[in-house]
């Protein structure tokens, strides 16, 4: 750096003689600084916006925000623009807090020197990206540029046109464990990665040559070399377009670890089963005592009891010594299909029990379901030795009926019982407590809330934006619903619609959703939203003259609106389905058939009621990321809604990796976590009130 080219700098303090002593030192290292003084967020925003600030400079004993708010702050106006931080005195420990807030480093005030060192490089990195990003006349010149900073970087760089490598830097050889570059080059990328990330780093480089992949994002991935030590490697995507087509460039993200003290290390060892690497059963019933105090942000808690059908003749075939490495693989395979949130444990000799967060206890059976029935094809290799079992899994969801944990445990344990005396191999869920006095008195007490909820008008909307996969053009918005209770505050729908659907109030509730759509729509700029409708409205002949009657009486535009239903109640009332579809697709509306994908080949439901959208069951998507075998029965269901121009839509979609492999398995939509959280739209309902309950008792005789 010198001195000939002026640098726009931003200075963050209360202190106006900072800004003085930080251009002098600037000036003495022979870089024409122009500093702006920024004594409020304020001004920086102003400045931002106004100004081509090239750098940063916060004194942190000196000004209001912290390094992370200043960040923030920053980034809505020029992501690239680094931070420098500066304070008193800076010892390691304060340099990596900082860094760890967004900084590009921290310096001591007093350290002049230091601080035109960090000044001059973090310019010069900045200036370096930038012509990196700038489009260059000669497309030749451009890629020497951009070989030259991959060369230069510490960083691992590879560069990939059309799935093979055409260029990696020395940071990469090493990281793969590669002496010659050759070795690499003109090599397919996949062929350095875990057969089971495969699938995801396939979605990512095709979405990132669409202009598809966040820049921010990451995908976690495992490599060939790694996989004995288990180790997971973050890639950063970015597209390059060059005269002989795009290029990839993939760099692997640092990631900044903590080493742990040896005893702590140990302690957390000796928690572990080592054969499964789950909990010791004392750890896990700790851990899921204090999972189940807290609600789950949305959904229930279900307990899954997993055990191998007559392990005794697996024993007889590999021998009783090598029978735990059986188990392991086992968990290994458990593990593949756990949210992050899931806790599991060793139970019982080969028992393992699971404390699953998921949408509905019918998700937890249907989790089961999908594990017996990818183990009854699995094949177990111990050491040359094969060998098939099956298992029977049983699931359970929390309920007030149960007085304690060792009730809800015996309860999930039993269900594994009934399931095994139907023959093994299923899973089965208990639903004894629905039959139970108890259950009905705690059913009376919900039937009163739900009742007097409808009266006060305390339901709430709440909204989880749908994403466009290949198009972000129409705006769709799948809508729920919260209910508050007299003291204020959120009851989850999982805590409510149960006793609702037994006690026959769905159809209620059903109506007050379709009602507040109209009225979110007619508030705000969605193109299309869509409701469920539980059983009781589908059985219900009245509901779809109601709607007719209802949506009319707005003037609404009903292409806005899609019904959707579960594929399950859908094919057992087929008929009242189809009767409610075709009268709604008369009035426009479109219709979409949820939670489908658990009977992969069922396409015959399809084109009898022939749906506008089909989405994906969310418990698919855990499974999805690395089972080939469950992305073939997916990429079926694409093809088939492709051929019936039926629009897909995946459910719970929680991280980079599930959007990549539904990105490159073709379908068109996605919701979840990922997108969105669910958030609350309708905190008042004035215009709501006088067409709730009044509206809804009259059109049930009630």
């Amino acid at each position: 750096m010198n001195g000939r080219q002026s640098i726009s700098i931003a200075v963050l303090t209360e202190v106006q003689d900072d800004v003085e002593t930080i251009n002098r030192t600037l000036r003495d290292a022979g870089l024409a600084a122009h500093c702006h003084w920024i004594s409020t967020p304020n001004r920086l925003a102003d400045t931002l916006s106004a100004e081509n600030v090239e750098l940063l400079i916060l004194l942190c004993d000196h000004y209001k925000d912290s390094i992370r708010q200043v960040i923030k702050q920053k980034d809505r106006y020029n992501p690239e623009v680094p931070v420098i931080a500066t304070q008193e005195t800076a010892d390691e420990a304060s340099i990596q807090k900082a860094m760890q807030a967004g900084a590009c480093d921290l310096v001591s005030i007093s350290l002049k020197t230091r601080l035109q060192s960090v000044v001059s490089r973090e310019l010069r990195a900045l200036r370096v990206e930038r012509a990196l990003n700038s489009t260059l006349q000669s497309a030749t010149e451009y890629k020497r540029q951009l070989n030259d900073h991959m060369n230069s970087s510490s960083s691992s760089i590879a560069l990939v046109q059309e799935g093979i490598f055409t260029n990696v830097n020395d940071a990469w050889m090493a990281q793969f464990k590669v002496k010659d570059k050759d070795e690499l080059i003109g090599m397919p990328v996949m062929d350095t990665f875990d057969p089971e990330s495969q699938a995801a780093l396939k979605g990512a480089l095709i979405a990132t040559i669409e202009d598809k992949w966040q820049a921010d994002e990451k995908l976690i991935v495992k490599s060939r070399s790694n996989r004995a030590e288990d180790e997971e490697i973050h890639l950063e995507f970015r597209k390059f377009d060059l005269d002989d087509g795009p290029l990839v460039q993939i760099r692997i993200a640092p990631q900044l670890t903590v080493a742990e003290e040896p005893t702590k290390l140990v302690h957390k060892a000796l928690q572990r089963d080592p054969t499964t690497l789950f909990f010791h059963r004392a750890q896990f019933i700790e851990r899921i005592t204090k999972h189940l105090r807290k609600k789950p942000a949305q959904g229930t808690h279900c307990l899954v009891y997993i055990k191998p059908d007559d392990f005794g003749k697996a024993i007889e075939k590999v021998g009783i010594l090598r029978s735990e490495e059986i188990l392991a693989q086992l968990a290994e395979e458990i593990r593949k299909r756990l949210h992050p949130r899931d806790v599991a444990g060793r139970f019982e000799g080969t028992s393992i029990m699971v404390l699953l967060e998921r949408g509905s206890a019918r998700d937890a059976q249907a989790w089961g379901k999908q594990f017996c029935d990818f183990i009854s094809k699995f094949t177990f290799e111990v050491d040359d030795t094969s060998t098939h079992l099956t298992c029977t899994v049983g699931a359970c969801a929390v309920n007030e009926v149960f007085n304690s944990l060792e009730d809800f445990i015996a309860a999930t344990v039993s269900a594994h019982e009934v399931g095994k005396q139907a023959g093994g191999n299923t899973s089965f869920l208990d639903e004894s407590a629905e039959e139970d006095t108890k259950q009905r008195e705690f059913d009376a007490i919900w039937v009163k809330h739900l009742k007097a909820a409808l009266m006060d008008d305390r339901f709430r909307l709440a909204q989880l934006p749908i994403a466009g996969l290949r198009s972000d053009t129409v705006k769709m918005y799948d809508l729920l619903v919260r209910m508050i209770d007299e003291q204020g505050n959120s009851v989850l729908p999982s805590e409510f619609l149960p006793a609702a659907e037994r006690n026959n109030m769905m159809k209620n509730i059903d109506r007050w959703m379709l009602q507040s759509a109209v009225d979110f729509c007619n508030k705000g700029s969605a193109d299309r939203v869509f409701v469920r409708l539980s059983r009781q409205s589908i059985t219900d002949s009245t509901t779809a003259s109601w709607m007719e009657q209802k949506l009319d009486a707005e003037g609404f535009d009903c292409s806005r609106l899609v019904v959707q239903i579960p594929e399950r109640d859908a094919a057992k009332h087929i008929k009242q389905t189809r009767a409610l579809v075709e009268h709604a697709r008369k009035l426009g509306i479109g219709f979409a058939l949820e939670h489908y994908g658990i009977n992969q080949e069922r396409f015959q439901i399809l084109d009898i009621l022939k749906p506008d959208y089909i989405k994906l069951d969310g418990e698919l998507m855990h499974t999805l990321m690395t089972d080939a075998s469950m992305q073939g029965a997916v990429s079926k269901i694409v093809k088939a809604a492709q051929e019936r121009k039926i629009k897909t839509i995946a459910e719970r979609v929680e991280n980079a990796n599930a959007m990549a492999v539904l990105f490159q398995l073709g379908l068109d939509f996605m919701q979840g976590h990922y997108v969105h959280e669910p958030e609350v739209v309708l905190q008042e309902a004035e215009n709501v009130a006088s067409n709730t309950l009044a509206d809804l008792a009259a059109a049930n005789g009630n």
